[in-house]
């Protein structure tokens, strides 16, 4: 009778945890409650250890969801690494700068980035790489230069802009990448590229972060946007004041391409020899 009253008991208290964790919505605990009851069961742990072990599990999957849900937001179509990055290739670089910035104080200081070099140096990877680890942290937005003109040009089109732009201006921090590059659409009757990308960074400036990468040079920028007095002001206003990383160094994508054309001629070579 005691054996059963203790059973009945220990079913009380296991269905009132379950309405906790219902509460709770802790749907990760939810589902593996009964695990966690056998390995205590099993291992006798410190409450401590026990606690750990339900916490640690619970706040490990709703770190990955929230990474999941920043990565589809931001834009980003593939998951580039630090990790990736090929430090030998560049020597001029300096790793430890880059991992510094990876630590995103620059973020939490309100401060803006700008990498500049030629194409192929790497930027682009580094700032994506960057963007997949902010996800981790805080919310993020990555966008090229010609692609977020053009999103927000379509607002000045069907009257979307305010609500774009407000939607450019929230993420704590804003990749954009390849400034230079690709065709920046102009339309006479409505304002230059020039006046929607100073839009922007002036209304982030001081307020968000917002990292960039160019492959021409700054004095290129007004007749890339179509207004010198603009660009001038943009440059003035953010790419002069931000943390300025220059790469100079060689393309890598020209690398690889060298080192492609190599291995098809030795691949040639070595079938030709086999023929005769």
């Amino acid at each position: 009778m005691a054996k059963r009253s203790h059973t009945t008991d220990l079913d009380d208290l296991v269905a009132r945890i379950r309405r906790h964790i219902e509460v709770l919505k802790l749907t990760h605990t939810a589902k593996q409650l009964d695990e966690h009851l056998a390995w205590a069961t099993r291992e006798s742990p410190p409450p401590t250890a026990l606690l750990e072990r339900v916490l640690g599990e619970e706040a490990h999957v709703r770190r990955q969801v929230r990474l999941e849900w920043r990565f589809a937001k931001s834009g980003l179509k593939e998951r580039k690494t630090l990790e990736a990055f090929d430090w030998p290739f560049q020597p001029k670089l300096d790793k430890s700068t880059i991992l510094e910035l990876a630590r995103f104080e620059f973020v939490r200081q309100l401060e803006d980035l700008l990498f500049t070099g030629k194409t192929g140096t790497g930027k682009s990877h580094i700032l994506q790489a960057l963007v997949l680890r902010a996800c981790e942290h805080m919310s993020v937005r990555y966008a090229r230069c010609v692609d977020l003109i053009n999103d927000l040009y379509a607002g000045l089109a069907d009257g979307s802009y305010p609500r774009r732009m407000k939607a450019w201006c929230r993420p704590a921090l804003v990749v954009i990448d390849d400034v230079g590059l690709g065709q920046v659409k102009r339309r006479d009757d409505e304002p230059t590229a020039a006046h929607i990308f100073y839009d922007l960074l002036d209304r982030r400036h001081g307020r968000a972060s917002t990292a960039m990468s160019s492959n021409i040079a700054l004095s290129e920028w007004g007749n890339y946007l179509g207004d010198a007095t603009l660009a001038s002001a943009i440059l003035d206003r953010v790419a002069m004041r931000a943390i300025r990383i220059d790469i100079d160094g060689p393309s890598y994508r020209q690398h690889v391409a060298r080192e492609r054309a190599k291995k098809r001629t030795h691949a040639s070579s070595t079938s030709g020899e086999a023929k005769r």
